[in-house]
Order: C-alpha cells, then structure tokens, then sequence
C-alpha cells in the first residue's frame, strides 16, 4: 500500500513539496507539537484535510525548531488566511514529564521516540513565535493543550494558576474541544467574505475582548459569568467554585456562554456545538488519508504513538463516565458520537491493506471501549441534564446501555476474509457489565458480551481500572464501589475456566487520589492482595488541567460542594502512598509496620506482612494455592484533535 503512494499524497511540510503541487502561496499553515502522521488518530492530519476538503492550500510544519534562527515558523511565509497552532495529541508538559516532574525519557509522537522535539508549553511557545513574525496574521489555536487550558487553570509542572491560553499566547481564536464542527464553520465563513476579526459567534470557540466593547452573541444564547482570574489568584475557594460553572456548561445540549474578566479584558467561550451525528463523524473518519507517516522520518526510526494504533479502528469519540481524574470527556464531551457500520468497515478494509498487517486488529474501541451508540432513551431528558456523569453515582435511568450493536460490530469485522483476530485494546467499563450495577439492561445481553470480549478479543491480558478499593475515594473520583469489581472478576474467572482460555485480569490503580489516606492505601494493598494481585508498576494521580481532581488538589475544595477535602501533596505524602503498593518487598515491611501502627491499624499490618503462600517461585510446590497477577502501568491512548 505504502508503494502506491507519492510524496503528493502527504499534504507539504516544505517548500519544494508545496511546489509539486504547483503552489506558490498557502491558505493555512499549521504548526504541530507532533511528528505529522497522515491518520484519523492525530489531530492535525484530521485538521489539514478539513481544509482540504474546502479546496483550500494547507501545508503542515511538524515539530518546529525553537533553539535555532526560527526558519521553521517563516519558510512558508505568510497564509492567505491564518496559522493555525497544536501542541498535538497530548499536553506538552504531561508529554515531558511524569508525576514527579522528571522529564521522560521517550516521546511517543517523536521518531524513535526522541525527547526534545516539543517544547515545554508548545502551543504558547508557537503562537508567541508566530505573533512576533508575523502580527498581521490571525493565529487560531486549539488541540488538546489549548482546550483543557481555556480558562484560569492550575498548572502542575509551574505550581501556578494560569490565565487562558489566550491571554498568555497571544493567539487570536480558540477552537476547544474536537475541533471539526468549528473549524469548518469558521472556513465557511471566511470563504463567504467575514472578516476574520469578526468571527466571535462561532460555536465551540474563544476570544478575548476589550471590557469596554459590546460583545456580539447568538440571540439564543444566555452568558454566565465566572470569577474573575484576579479573584482566583486571591482566592482559591472562588477558584473552585469556577470548576462546577465550567463542566456543567461544557456537558450540556444547550449550554451558556462563559464569561471571565482578565485584567482589562473578558475572556469569551461560546457554547459547544451539539455532539456530531453520524454522517458528521463519518466525514472526518472518510477524508483522504494515507495512513501512514510522512516519508520524511523513513530513516528516523518508528513513531511509537504510531505503531501502538496503526492496525487500530477507533468507533466512537466522547465519554460519560465523568471521572474526576480524566480529561477526556473535558475535551471530548460528555455525549457519545459513533461511526456507522460503513465507515467502520470501511476502515477495517483499509487497514488489512496496510504494509506489515498480518490479520490482527490491535484495537476496536475509544475512550472507553464499551459506549458505542450509548446515549439518552429520552432526549429531552438529556437536554436538561446538568450531571457530569451519567454512570456515577448510578446508572442513569434514561441511558441507553444496550451492548448490542457493538457485539454486532465486532462480529462484522471479525468476518473480514483478512481479519484472523481483532482485539480490545480500550479500557472496557466492567461496572457497565455486572447486572447489579446496571440495573436497567438486559442482564442476557451484558452475559453475551462478556463472554464474547473475553472469548474471542482478549490478548492474554483484559484490562480494567477500578483505580482504589476505598468507597470514599472512589465515590470522589466518580467511580463504582469496588465490590462491583468483585463480582465482575467472579463472572471473568467462570468465563475463563469454562473456555479453558488462561486469560489475566489486570486492574489498574491510582495512589495520591484527593480524599485518599494512607490507611486506604494500606486496605488497597490488603484487598488486592487477598484477590492474589501483587503490583509491580502502578499509577501516581498526576493533576493536569480541567479535572475535578486537579481544582481539589490546588485549592483544597471540591468544586461542588466548596467543602474542603484532603490531598496529599508533599513529596514524602506521595511517596508514602505510592509505597503500599509494593507491600511484598522486604525493605517496605518496617516502613509498614510503623506507619500502621502510628494510625492503630495493626489488624492491617497482620493481613498484609504474614507470610503468603502466593510466591512465584513457589507455585509449582503450592499448585492449589493462588498465584499472584502482576500489575504494568496505566497507559491512556489519548487521539485527540
């Protein structure tokens, strides 16, 4: 497939590129903290052939050079229309550094990996650059960095609180969210001759304002203001109490228009654009892709970010389960937006086409891989919804949660002539699957699902994230009592035995949560251990913008209610949390028994540090006894526009 393929085929990262097309001048020129790989997955791909697609001239600069005479930001010169800027598929700074703040070692959308490519704050950094060469030419920001940073944000990796990406880059326009609907609204309008200073009611999109101007709006939209940025720098309950404003608005069918004084200024954020149906997801899914990274990183090496969803199909965007920790359904949107049939299978015929597809689909899923076609019975329940989780603290009544038409998409592809197996690589919601918890679905059909992931699209591992055992701390991330997690392990150990399949269970957890205490830790490390789980490579909660979890952790507040929870924050509470996972080791089981004694907990100390028969080394004299699952760490595909 790659052979059939010219340079053409790419949209131009140079100059001489930009001539084998024949141009000489370009539309828009899109700046990109990513290697540019020409697929679906990766946001600027998906950007440049929307514009493409309205005949416009586009070329892509991936991974701009900062250290050097900034050629990179100047060798197209100016566009007819505007630059447009990404840091790329992830945030730069959570692309950088772990959760200690030690930069990575890997960059997985670099070839080979290579650190140093993108720049701390990439889409700061590129505006900046762009604004400075060229202060005539709109700059429109988005991507995941710009959306999640939209509003006066805590940021980790500084221990600040930022204003809006606006304010700092210097950017003319934000598209937040997946950006398709609004990027193709703003081209409309362009192409019908407005103004590109007079695109300010445009959904899904922000601006900033002189305090003193009138601000134009849609008739039908009502605004809603927000604690100014100087208030929350002043005061970090005022902070908090933003966070509740901004996720119910962003989550609603007809949400308001956010409003928010920076100095002499008003931060503007117009309503989302309501969830895309399904010819318009299918457009973007469609568009003329190569699939493949552009021919310039031939000898640099593989991208891993790459290589991980190649063979991949992703069916739907979006997630309702509202976790306070995640950020995908801040970005994505709390209502689901699924493929056709067509289009999925479309994909899949592509795919088996690709260089090196040996007939094994890696992944057929999204954010969270069971939530295909999932959505209200009753939409005008929907439209007045306020609630940021459809699942948490239970299910919704009115939510559709029939597993039916995603078994029936698996059993499409997998009737592919050139498809030996297709897998699920996605995080399955398993508190979706245990009837007592899904009250309101046919517990046959649930029955039938299970059994057919378990079966036929698990490689030698299923993974799943119940992330604590502590009702309190799980109650605040917006996730199931773990008992839940209990009965779904029952169902996956029947399944397992029944289909003699020798399959693994692998749950994932997260120490240093708000709410969490070390006695939760320990009981985590207690429970988990009774279940035969010893864990090797786990998750620290690392406080990235736009999350419930991350307002808790800088301002002591939960959002909701203004009432104070604790958050362990200094190095030694961290690191004394993060310990408990590794109970087994000898050097931790004086560390253990003090600390547990210091909180009366020597019921736990017994549990945890008796000796166990679980030892790998010792299995083959203890056959009938446990065995231990060991645990690899939390890694979220994020494919983000």
């Amino acid at each position: 497939m790659e052979n059939n393929f010219q340079l053409s085929d790419w949209l131009p990262t140079t100059k001489k590129e930009a001539r084998i097309r024949g141009w000489e001048t370009l539309d828009v020129i899109i700046f990109s903290g990513d290697a540019y790989v020409d697929h679906a997955a990766f946001g600027p791909a998906v950007l440049g052939r929307i514009l493409e697609s309205f005949g416009l001239k586009v070329a892509i600069v991936p991974q701009p050079s900062v250290n050097d005479n900034l050629q990179d930001f100047t060798k197209f010169g100016k566009p007819n229309l505007f630059f447009a800027v990404t840091a790329g598929a992830m945030d730069s700074m959570v692309s950088n550094y772990t959760a200690n703040k030690r930069r990575r070692d890997k960059d997985a959308y670099t070839p080979n990996g290579d650190k140093g490519f993108r720049p701390d704050y990439a889409a700061t950094v590129y505006s900046k650059i762009v604004k400075e060469k060229f202060p005539d030419v709109p700059v429109v920001i988005g991507g995941i960095e710009a959306s999640l940073r939209r509003v006066t944000h805590y940021d980790y990796w500084s221990d600040t609180l930022k204003p809006n990406i606006l304010t700092d880059s210097g950017a003319d326009l934000l598209v937040y969210g997946m950006g398709e609907q609004p990027l193709r609204e703003l081209v409309n309008l362009l192409q019908k001759g407005v103004p590109f200073e007079s695109l300010k009611t445009i959904r899904q999109t922000g601006f900033l304002a002189n305090s003193k101007e009138e601000i134009p709006k849609n008739k039908n939209w009502d605004d809603v203001a927000i604690h100014s940025h100087e208030t929350c720098l002043k005061d970090k309950k005022s902070f908090a109490a933003n966070f509740k404003v901004i996720e119910q608005e962003s989550n609603k069918i007809k949400g308001r228009r956010i409003l928010q004084e920076v100095k002499d200024q008003y931060l503007v954020i117009n309503p989302v654009f309501p969830t895309m149906t399904e010819q318009e997801i299918d457009a973007s899914y469609d568009l003329p892709y190569t699939r493949l990274p552009h021919p310039k990183y031939k000898d640099r090496g593989p991208i891993p970010a790459y290589e991980m969803i190649k063979f991949s199909i992703n069916i739907h965007r979006g997630c309702f389960g509202g976790c306070s920790f995640c950020t995908i359904s801040a970005h994505q949107g709390k209502f689901i937006a699924s493929r056709s049939k067509r289009s999925i299978l479309d994909e899949v015929d592509k795919v088996t086409q690709m260089p090196g597809f040996k007939g094994n689909l890696s992944d057929i899923g999204g954010p969270s891989a069971n939530m295909y076609q999932m959505k209200g019975k009753v939409q005008e329940i929907c439209d007045k919804c306020v609630a940021p989780s459809c699942i948490s603290p239970v299910i919704c009544h009115n939510l559709d949660t029939s597993h039916k038409p995603l078994t029936e998409i698996y059993q499409a592809v997998d009737a592919h002539p050139k498809v030996k197996k297709s897998y699920i690589g996605s995080g399955i919601r398993y508190d979706m699957l245990v009837p007592e918890f899904n009250k309101t679905a046919d517990p046959k059909e649930l029955d039938e699902y299970t059994e057919e992931v378990i079966t036929n699209h698990v490689s030698g591992r299923l993974k799943v994230a119940p992330e604590h055992t502590s009702d309190a701390v799980l109650k605040l991330m917006r996730k199931p009592s773990f008992k839940y997690f209990h009965k779904f392990k029952k169902r996956f150990d029947q399944i397992n035995k029944k289909r003699k399949l020798n399959l693994q269970l692998i749950p994932y957890f997260i120490s240093n949560h708000p709410a969490c205490e070390v006695e939760d830790m320990a009981n985590l490390a207690v429970e988990t251990k009774d279940m035969g789980f010893q864990l090797e490579q786990v998750q620290g909660f690392t406080p990235t913008p736009m999350t419930v979890a991350t307002v808790i952790y800088y301002s002591g507040y939960h959002p909701y209610t203004l009432k104070e929870v604790y958050t362990p924050k200094t190095k030694k509470e961290k690191a004394d949390q993060h310990r408990f996972f590794f109970w087994y080791k000898k050097e931790n089981h004086t560390w253990i028994r003090n600390t547990l004694k210091k909180v009366n907990r020597d019921d736990l100390v017994a549990k945890l540090l008796q000796k166990s028969a679980y030892k790998g080394s010792k299995k083959n004299k203890h056959p009938k006894k446990k065995e231990f699952v060991s645990i690899m760490p939390k890694q979220k595909k994020k494919a983000f526009n």
